[in-house]
């Protein structure tokens, strides 16, 4: 089944009312968020790099955690992904034709739910299982990351909710299923050639 939401008539006004607000903001910010908006999400791939170093230190099952990470946030991309085809609501600034800071989407690039803040909030949710200061950063971080791709033109703000949504939930769930069986894999897998993976020197 194909749903064909049409975003303008959820929150567009609100939408409208951000895109404006940045169209009359100082160059230097809407310069600093687009460029977040963009690249930011480079920076949970550092902290989760951070997270995996100090795991090492802490011991295998704490690594395996850690290593795990990643391949949550692809897999909820993925969800995202799918919910994309399914729903098939064209970007905000195709249906309601305003000027953005990023460019417009061609059509077919589906706007709900945001990829972006789908992979931020997932990974912010599996790092607060590696730690609590990297998660809190990285929660921290998503929050700017769902702001930023409305404030460019990007999303609609329910779509950076129900992406946030999407990731926190996915990673919680499949983190959650780990932590049950991380020590068991860590054992296997630390007697396998994986094992500078898992333990620091």
């Amino acid at each position: 089944m194909i749903l064909a939401l049409d975003g303008s008539s959820v929150d567009g006004s609100a939408y409208s009312d951000v895109v404006n607000l940045a169209r009359h903001s100082p160059v230097r910010l809407d310069d600093t968020v687009s460029a977040w908006s963009t690249y930011g999400l480079a920076l949970f791939a550092v902290l989760m790099a951070v997270g995996w170093w100090h795991a090492r230190r802490v011991g295998a099952t704490a690594s395996v955690t850690a290593l795990a990470v990643p391949f949550v946030v692809v897999v909820a991309f993925g969800v995202d992904a799918v919910l994309k085809l399914l729903v098939r609501e064209d970007r905000p600034c195709q249906s309601l034709r305003v000027t953005t800071l990023e460019a417009c989407p061609a059509p077919g690039d589906w706007s709900f739910p945001s990829n972006h803040a789908a992979v931020a909030a997932a990974a912010a949710v599996a790092l607060l299982f590696v730690s609590r200061r990297l998660g809190a950063l990285a929660a921290a971080a998503a929050c700017a990351m769902a702001v930023s791709r409305v404030w460019v033109g990007a999303h609609y703000p329910h779509d950076v909710l129900a992406g946030v949504v999407v990731g926190a939930v996915t990673a919680l769930l499949l983190m959650s299923a780990l932590r049950r069986r991380a020590e068991s894999a860590a054992l296997r897998l630390a007697a396998t050639r994986l094992r500078p993976l898992l333990v620091g020197s």
